[in-house]
């Protein structure tokens, strides 16, 4: 099989932003969630919230470093594969990247060494005020990076002068119409994808009987922070998907394997679309449900692919990671309610829910990954959507060249891989001495308390 400069640039961009938006999705919901356990300690003086603090602080800068040497990788990529974009789209791009270096990664960087080697050296509220900045960090990061990805597919605020796209408005290019759903929606994700991290890692543990004295406590605020974000995500995926009808028809099209343009348009549950013959083959239907979901109207009319003839993105790979995104979506939904249900009922103990809830641990990357692919590959053929096409400003280089960088970004990332799980792995099974200390003051205290009562 033979590959053109172009394609393999694509696919090493993919193969980037595929590894890097792992870590970003982690560490800003579990940022949020170390921020929750920080402030229950400050409150409530119980050093089980204590100990979930800095075991998972560990992790969280573990996760952290991972996504910043792999999010430089990725930016260098638009000058070395795409500078012709930059040459056009860079009065726009190049300042909202560097307003996320300089409002969220300084502030991040910044006070992240507070929190990993604050204990005993700062006060509790300045230990506090650090977790916090570090969250406000994490958000403002998604915040601007979400900002340009959204101008990207709905741009707005801008002229056009020699071919160079200007600034026009910065308030219409940061808020462009697709941003609040955007943003809103991975902020959601990134707490849902925390939430069935932190929770299943600590079923892994329980299971293990190397559990700390937080240990069901951290499970009870996975499956309940999940519990509660999986429908208000749904909720927002329905908003999201509204706009994607109005701005990139062609995009929704695509996603629902609607060939031609109609009114109560059938929702295809499963199918193998195939372009050749312009059909969507094995199909199985819901008459009429499409158009009901996407335009909130039974015979509600849907474009088809029909009319974006040759600019229309490549429809197998956005319908099918579409539906992953969804099938994962919804059994986050039934496993957080089934968890929420025992914890009601104080039945949380069980063994085949503690199984599912480690299966579930990186359920959260699975949908993202599907997501952001329905999203990124579903604007093809557009770099900037409706401006400028992908392949008007790629670099040209070699085949071999792009080929041989290509292989090694994948082993790279293969072993990064790898080395996280494990080191994840070695850190639940094994944790710090410095926490084994926090375990044995929580048993202290808990031994006091029952001489008192007694």
């Amino acid at each position: 099989m033979e590959f053109d400069p172009f394609s393999l640039a694509r696919i090493q961009f993919a193969a980037n932003i595929s590894f890097h938006i792992l870590f970003p999705t982690l560490t800003i919901g579990l940022c949020w969630i170390l921020l929750y356990f920080r402030t229950r300690f400050t409150l409530s003086g119980d050093r089980d919230w204590e100990y979930a603090y800095y075991f998972w602080v560990k992790i969280f800068a573990l996760t952290f470093a991972i996504g910043v040497v792999s999010g430089i990788t990725m930016s260098f990529q638009f000058g070395t594969n795409w500078p012709g974009f930059m040459e056009r789209a860079g009065n726009i791009a190049g300042p909202l990247l560097g307003y996320e270096v300089l409002t969220a990664f300084f502030l991040e960087a910044s006070f992240l060494g507070i929190m990993l080697f604050g204990k005993e050296r700062v006060s509790n509220g300045v230990h506090l005020l650090a977790c916090s900045l570090v969250t406000l960090g994490t958000t403002f990061s998604a915040f601007w990076i979400l900002s340009l990805n959204s101008w990207m597919q709905t741009p707005t605020g801008y002229t056009v002068e020699n071919g160079v796209l200007m600034v026009g408005d910065w308030w219409e290019i940061i808020f462009n119409p697709s941003f609040p759903y955007r943003f809103s929606h991975m902020l959601v994700a990134s707490l849902l994808t925390s939430g069935f991290f932190v929770a299943g890692v600590s079923a892994w543990r329980a299971r293990r009987d190397v559990d700390g004295p937080a240990t069901w406590k951290v499970i009870n605020t996975g499956v309940l922070l999940a519990a509660f974000f999986a429908p208000v995500q749904i909720f927002l995926g329905d908003l999201h998907g509204l706009n994607t009808l109005a701005y990139q028809p062609a995009k929704i099209a695509a996603m629902e394997g609607v060939w031609e343009t109609e009114r109560g348009a059938a929702l295809t549950l499963f199918g193998f679309p195939d372009e050749t013959t312009r059909e969507t083959r094995y199909a199985v239907k819901i008459p009429q449900l499409a158009s009901l979901i996407l335009t909130h109207d039974l015979q509600g009319e849907i474009k088809g692919l029909d009319e974006f003839e040759g600019e229309h993105p490549p429809v197998a790979m956005v319908f099918w990671s579409f539906r992953v995104m969804v099938g994962v979506g919804l059994l986050m939904l039934v496993v957080s309610w089934w968890g929420a249900a025992l914890i009601f009922f104080h039945k949380q103990h069980q063994p085949l829910f503690l199984r599912a809830l480690s299966v579930m641990t990186f359920s959260g990357w699975v949908a993202v990954l599907a997501g952001w692919y329905t999203t990124e590959i579903g604007r093809q053929p557009w770099l900037v959507y409706g401006l400028l096409k992908a392949k008007d400003v790629v670099a040209d280089h070699p085949t071999a060249m792009l080929m041989t960088t290509l292989v090694a970004y994948l082993l790279l990332y293969a072993f990064l891989l790898w080395s996280y799980i494990y080191t994840l792995a070695y850190m639940a099974t094994k944790p710090s001495q410095s926490l084994t200390a926090l375990a044995q003051a929580h048993d202290d205290q808990v031994n006091t308390s029952q001489q008192e009562a007694s």
